[in-house]
């Protein structure tokens, strides 16, 4: 792959890793020795670690220490892309030099990452995603034609990046090996239209996206907000590249109608295709994420410290699999088991559970029958009215969703309800979370309440 030269600053990486070593003990140095520098372009650096254990653990600790650094030593700020020795190069997406105007030849590597990592064979699919996740294959296995464009919107670390990541990586090896494929954060289009504009070079920037893409992936487009020209540029991009049938895919915090800080063209574009959400995972989807994060980095997670990180890591996925790789990183040091003893002490000062009120069926009941005005007793009764039916049903399927109480226990609490009745329960709220928007937003506004009960002490 012809890398795009980058003479006038070129990084030295020897300087960068000795003001590394000079600010950092022996212990820390440890992790930044091995690595090597891969590529570099005008606004981004990649780096290459060891193994994807030391990716992942650098990512998660170092990743802006290594940034600083560089800007410390060059004197400007890179954005920094850790990948393992494993991984192909090739599937990198750097910045080249290739004319990009509308006869762009079909080989040209677009600027901006895709990671190799974030496939849909990686994606763990449950209920509070499944839906988000059905639409982005179908997206990728139809670019262009099946919903376009696709936005997909939920909080910090749910797995939105992963997602419109895989949409370009299953592109690129089962559909369109040449597509020019471009997979960028807002941020990052927002520097390229300052920078386009102080070096007098809007044309060459408006060719690149306009004329030279066939895919946008475009991740949190709520940071142009307040930016007049990037809103300006980009509303012209999404204009041409969807009147051409090229395939748009936008992530956000938050749907469209409640992005009341963008211009109003904009927002209602982003209506003009399909709008998917993603919640926070439930208890099921959480423990399942974890054994596949361990999995990947080649480690056996007892199920004990799974449910244990499941129950107290209520934040994210991203917080939830950084937690893993730190649980990961001690036992590996000390040269002991992954236990469930190990994981309570390393985490003392991330989860204070001590501080914590515990989370039991009986608060549960007592916080959905708040919310709905009903009688606490009514949940625990015979009593079939929809009223009362659906909040009990909702009850049940927080009740194991947050305590990872046993079906018969938690049919025990509802007034003695057999088992099959909780499973039942349970099952119908998870699809009916799926389908219907209405009750989704309405077990998410109870979960909130929940676990604002839980980190109360």
């Amino acid at each position: 792959m012809r890398q795009k030269k980058t003479e006038d600053n070129k990084i030295e990486w020897e300087n960068v890793l000795e003001r590394i070593k000079k600010k950092s003990n022996p212990q820390v140095f440890f992790w930044f020795a091995p690595l090597k520098l891969v590529s570099q372009t005008e606004e981004s650096v990649v780096l290459k670690a060891k193994s994807q254990f030391d990716r992942d653990w650098i990512n998660n600790h170092y990743i802006d220490f290594i940034s600083d650094t560089i800007k410390e030593v060059q004197g400007k700020k890179y954005e920094v892309k850790i990948i393992a020795e494993s991984e192909s190069t090739e599937v990198i997406r750097e910045e080249t030099e290739p004319n990009l105007s509308r006869e762009a030849p079909k080989e040209t590597l677009f600027a901006g990452f895709l990671n190799p990592n974030y496939t849909f064979e990686r994606f763990v699919v449950g209920p509070s995603n499944q839906f988000a996740h059905a639409a982005s294959v179908a997206v990728a296995r139809k670019p262009g034609e099946a919903y376009n464009p696709l936005f997909i919107y939920g909080g910090v670390g749910l797995g939105k990046t992963h997602l419109i990541n895989a949409i370009g990586n299953y592109i690129l090896k089962n559909i369109a090996p040449m597509a020019r494929v471009a997979c960028i954060s807002a941020e990052h289009f927002t520097n390229q239209v300052i920078n386009s504009i102080k070096s007098n070079k809007m044309e060459e920037f408006r060719n690149r996206y306009r004329f030279g893409c066939d895919v946008l992936l475009i991740d949190d487009i709520q940071f142009i907000a307040g930016k007049e020209s990037t809103q300006e540029e980009f509303f012209h991009t999404f204009n041409t590249l969807y009147e051409s049938k090229k395939q748009i895919v936008i992530t956000s915090d938050k749907s469209p109608k409640d992005m009341s800080y963008l211009e109003e063209r904009l927002r209602s574009r982003f209506e003009w295709g399909l709008i998917t959400d993603i919640q926070p995972p439930e208890m099921e989807t959480k423990v399942a994420i974890l054994k596949n994060k361990a999995e990947s980095e080649g480690v056996v997670i007892p199920n004990e410290v799974a449910i244990y990180l499941a129950q107290n890591i209520t934040s994210n996925i991203r917080e939830l699999e950084g937690t893993l790789i730190n649980i990961i990183g001690y036992a590996k040091l000390l040269n002991t088991e992954i236990t469930l003893d190990l994981a309570r002490d390393v985490l003392k000062n991330i989860i204070k559970e001590q501080d914590k009120r515990i989370l039991s069926i009986e608060s549960i009941q007592k916080e959905v029958s708040s919310f709905f005005g009903i009688r606490l007793q009514d949940l625990k009764s015979e009593r079939k009215q929809k009223n009362i039916a659906i909040p009990r049903q909702i009850a049940m399927y927080l009740a194991r969703r947050y305590t990872g109480a046993s079906f018969p226990e938690i049919g025990e609490k509802f007034g003695g309800k057999d088992h099959s009745t909780v499973i039942h329960a349970v099952r119908k709220i998870e699809t009916a979370i799926a389908e219907d928007s209405t009750l989704r937003g309405t077990v998410e506004a109870i979960s909130r309440r929940i676990e604002s009960l839980r980190n109360s002490g």
